[in-house]
């Protein structure tokens, strides 16, 4: 049951107790799907560096290194850090690690920026993944919140009230879209989409506002599935449908309906009923199938790639196909480094590279690319590499086909994520050599649309609709939230490859 063999999970560490509460992850964090890969030298020695200026800092401005890095200043200090290790990448100066009063007014000045992220998760109540609670017991028994111990675990930091904390109090999230993942195991579904719905209704009649949006999933070839698709859109009334093509994500090994795209005889009906009732977003999980992945399911490989995705959207102009993860192969079990080395023999990286040439080679407008963990997972092990996809992206898609999603709440809250965009930048170099454009500036054109304006176009949020996010219920708890001093919590969710049962020294893994 689950994703991970109990002999894979026996191996890992519970990320809640293992990682340091840093501002961003140190090494990749599993969600249960896949085995983590070790930390990194690097990744190692930019712990290091940033552990070593927390307790420069923190002892600087009266704080506890924990408290430093829950500060403006602590996010910045994580970037310097990057820096020092990876080079120049991400725009920050010293001078606001430095001084929390030039940290917190820049995040100050950025914490209204619009952002619309379209690919968030949480997990039902009733769900099995055991593997998750058996972190949550992890971190009770290791002090980490007197609260969790000598009580039963049940995941609850993967669960709905912590979602709303972490997507919008702890972040400068303004809306979100509720995901999911499908499974031939009913009691696997992350959430129904009867569930999803609802939390949906719950979120925004608690904001009074249109805060939360969700999917609908549709599993084409299982039972009754077309059926499903009628139902979910006359009773639930989806903002959109999302689909696997590897069938089921969650249990790989009892996949059984894996689909192509451009199945003219299987998906396409489901493509006329979306037509036909106006839903014309079609969210697709792509890529996040690794070399050491196809070697375990060789049989799934061919559906997971982008080969499909020109044809359909070629047949289907009204429908816009949104790819998530950007179709970015070497997440989930794949090495970074085996990207970038891709990246500098050929110029190409599976399946990004692919994804970014369909407007050009076939004549089509209607992809876009959903960044979700291609970001996540390159930004904190090869920051270049995530700066080269985004310029691939860019440049072949167009700065407004490429839309933010982060994939929370499996990493924690998204504010490192939304940060690391807001400073990323690709080295000249590469900008020269492949002839990419800049980022630009944290509250620039690109990244502005990227954030929330092309996602806002899709999903036809309008200017009144965004205005009243200002003062809703959620703007005033957010306000009395920080008023009140509650910052993150920097916690990570899942699992990480092991680590050394102490911490180097001079270093404390409780910050």
């Amino acid at each position: 049951m689950g994703w991970l063999t109990d002999e894979e999970r026996d191996r890992l560490q519970p990320a809640e107790s293992a990682l340091p509460r840093l501002p961003i992850p140190v090494q990749a964090v599993s969600s249960d799907e896949f085995v983590p890969l070790p930390q990194t030298p690097r990744q190692r020695e930019m712990e290091k560096r940033l552990q070593a200026m927390g307790a420069r800092l923190a002892k600087h401005q009266g704080l506890t290194r924990r408290q430093f890095f829950r500060t403006a200043s602590g996010m910045a200090a994580a970037f310097l850090a990057m820096n020092d290790t990876f080079g120049p990448v991400f725009g920050v100066s010293a001078a606001e690690a430095a001084t929390p009063e030039l940290a917190q007014a820049r995040a100050k000045a950025l914490s209204g920026e619009f952002i619309m992220d379209m690919h968030t998760h949480f997990l039902r109540d009733d769900t099995r993944l055991e593997g998750f609670v058996r972190a949550r017991e992890a971190v009770g028994k290791a002090g980490w919140n007197p609260l969790l111990a000598g009580k039963p675990q049940t995941i609850e930091d993967l669960k709905f009230a912590n979602y709303m904390k972490e997507v919008f109090l702890d972040s400068d999230t303004k809306v979100a879209c509720i995901s999911g993942a499908p499974s031939e195991l009913t009691e696997d579904w992350f959430l129904t989409n009867e569930m999803k719905a609802d939390a949906r209704k719950r979120i925004n009649d608690a904001a009074g506002s249109r805060r939360a949006f969700a999917h609908a999933i549709f599993t084409p070839g299982y039972p009754g599935w077309l059926e499903q698709v009628d139902r979910a859109i006359e009773t639930l009334k989806p903002d959109s449908f999302k689909g696997y093509t590897i069938g089921d994500n969650t249990n790989k090994h009892l996949s059984k309906h894996p689909w192509r795209l451009d199945d003219e005889k299987l998906a396409y009906p489901a493509y006329e009923k979306f037509a036909k009732a106006g839903l014309v977003n079609v969210c697709i999980h792509k890529g996040l199938f690794a070399p050491s992945v196809a070697q375990r399911f060789p049989n799934l490989l061919p559906y997971c790639d982008v080969s499909d995705v020109a044809k359909a959207a070629k047949d289907w102009p009204q429908l816009n196909f949104i790819i998530y993860h950007g179709g970015y192969r070497y997440g989930g079990g794949g090495r970074a480094e085996d990207a970038w080395g891709q990246f500098e023999r050929s110029g190409r990286i599976d399946w990004v590279t692919d994804l970014a040439e369909i407007p050009a080679r076939h004549g089509v407008s209607n992809v876009y690319a959903d960044v979700g963990q291609l970001f996540a997972q390159t930004t904190i092990a090869e920051p270049k590499l995530a700066a080269v996809m985004m310029g691939q992206l860019i440049k072949g898609m167009g700065a407004d086909h490429v839309c933010w999603g982060t994939d929370a709440i499996w990493t924690g809250a998204p504010q490192w994520q939304i940060e690391a965009l807001r400073r990323l930048e690709i080295p000249e170099d590469l900008q020269r050599k492949h002839g990419f454009a800049p980022l630009g500036a944290a509250d620039g054109a690109v990244k502005r649309a990227i954030f929330g304006e092309n996602n806002a176009h899709l999903y036809r949020f309008d200017a009144r609709q965004r205005a009243a996010l200002t003062d809703d219920v959620l703007a005033s708890a957010k306000l009395a939230y920080e008023r009140e001093g509650s910052m993150r919590t920097n916690l990570a969710y899942g699992f990480v490859a092991g680590r050394e049962t102490r911490p180097a020294a001079g270093t404390s893994h409780r910050g």
